[in-house]
């Protein structure tokens, strides 16, 4: 990990642009592509490109009851009892925030304003097939949208062989509603969810995280369907002072840096002596862990530590960068929230570790990336429904005119 004083804080940031995906024309072109010919020519453009890019041929792309349940044996009964009740935490969280219709007639005695709200038919999950999945990813994308009310809740994956299939993952789909799963990826699946085709429905919305095609593919739909975000690469950013743990500083960002080689971690400090701890606690950690190497690669390209001179610095930079996750591990965490101006979600003391907030608060995943938190939302249930608003006049009381 490479340490910057406050004052080269610019160079770290310019490190984190260009780590940034951004999607070029020949992607989109490339993309645009894939989708017309699923557009145009359904399952068989879909087998087509499964053969060319998953190197599988499917017949059948909807992976049946008999096969999730053998997949689902496969999780130890204490993953599933962490997996349940990770799902009742963040289903009573999204329970407080659902919306009603409602009519409203404090405004005037002219007559009454009324606002309907209704859920989506149907909505499709993304879940990616890379280095890491995670089930969480589906507890806290589809969960808010069956709190919401969505009739249906369908999910696309690349297709693998049974024994290469997350167990866990398919186990927290079915814990979540999430009733039928397609065996189909990338940008092809975007398109399939998006236009519809003999073998999978057409949705209202997509949500889920995926590579790069998968974000330029969810860009190209967006307006035919809705879609969640543009995500891109994972980050973390920890603020620390001196009451901080390094042992603990050091689990969280070795746990974001697991992601993949483009997750950037982050650490900005006030006291001077906690990098060398943290640097000390990472490599005792490492030995222990199965994806080191990722790790390693991923601290080496974008893992930074920035020493600032106070908290008021460190917030400052945090909100310049907008991290996914902000972690405050402070001694008063939430006298320096009132500070945080642009994150996707944030963990506050030094016991509630990103990982633990994601699986038992209702911190999702599908939180904005890469300095979007004041353009994409994090989601929750109202991004499931449709709002229609009437107004009622009563009679004598309308006052017409131009307009």
């Amino acid at each position: 990990m490479k340490i910057y004083t406050y004052g080269e804080r610019q160079q770290m940031l310019n490190v984190l642009q260009e780590r940034n995906e951004s999607i070029s024309g020949e992607t989109l072109e490339k993309v645009a592509a894939i989708l017309e010919d699923v557009k145009k020519d359904g399952d068989m453009a879909l087998r087509k490109y499964s053969r060319l890019f998953d190197r599988v041929d499917i017949e059948e792309f909807l992976i049946s009851e008999e096969e999730k349940a053998e997949i689902v044996k496969r999780v130890e009964p204490s993953l599933k009892k962490a997996i349940d009740e990770a799902a009742g935490n963040i289903r009573r969280f999204h329970e407080r925030q659902k919306q009603y219709s409602r009519m409203d007639d404090s405004a005037s005695n002219r007559g009454i304003m009324g606002q309907r709200v209704l859920p989506l038919k149907k909505v499709g999950l993304y879940v990616p097939g890379g280095t890491a999945a995670y089930p969480s990813s589906v507890l806290m994308s589809a969960i808010p949208a069956k709190v919401a009310g969505v009739g249906e809740i369908v999910r696309g994956t690349p297709p693998k062989s049974k024994d290469k299939l997350n167990p866990a993952v398919f186990y927290a789909a079915e814990v979540a509603g999430v009733k039928k799963i397609y065996g189909v990826g990338g940008a092809q699946a975007i398109a399939a969810l998006a236009y519809g085709t003999k073998s999978i429905p057409r949705v209202d919305k997509i949500v889920g995280p995926g590579n790069i095609y998968v974000s330029a593919a969810k860009r190209l739909v967006y307006g035919r369907v809705d879609i969640d975000m543009i995500a891109g690469p994972s980050e973390i950013l920890i603020i620390a002072d001196e009451t901080a743990n390094p042992r603990f500083v050091a689990a969280d960002l070795l746990s974001q840096a697991e992601h993949d080689l483009v997750a950037a971690s982050i650490l900005v400090t006030t006291d001077a002596s906690l990098p060398e701890k943290v640097l000390a606690e990472i490599e005792r950690q490492l030995k222990t862990l199965g994806r080191s190497e990722i790790i390693r690669e991923s601290f080496q390209n974008f893992g930074s530590i920035v020493l600032s001179g106070s908290l008021d610095e460190a917030v400052s930079l945090s909100n310049e960068v907008a991290p996914e996750h902000l972690e405050l591990c402070v001694a008063s965490p939430f006298e320096l929230l009132k500070k945080v101006e642009n994150a996707g979600s944030v963990f506050l003391g030094h016991y509630t570790p990103r990982a633990a907030g994601r699986l038992f608060c209702r911190a999702q995943p599908c939180a904005p990336h890469q300095r979007h938190g004041p353009v994409w939302p994090a989601l929750i249930g109202g991004q499931f429904c449709q709002e229609i608003l009437f107004p009622v006049l009563f009679e004598g009381r309308a006052a017409r005119g131009g307009g």
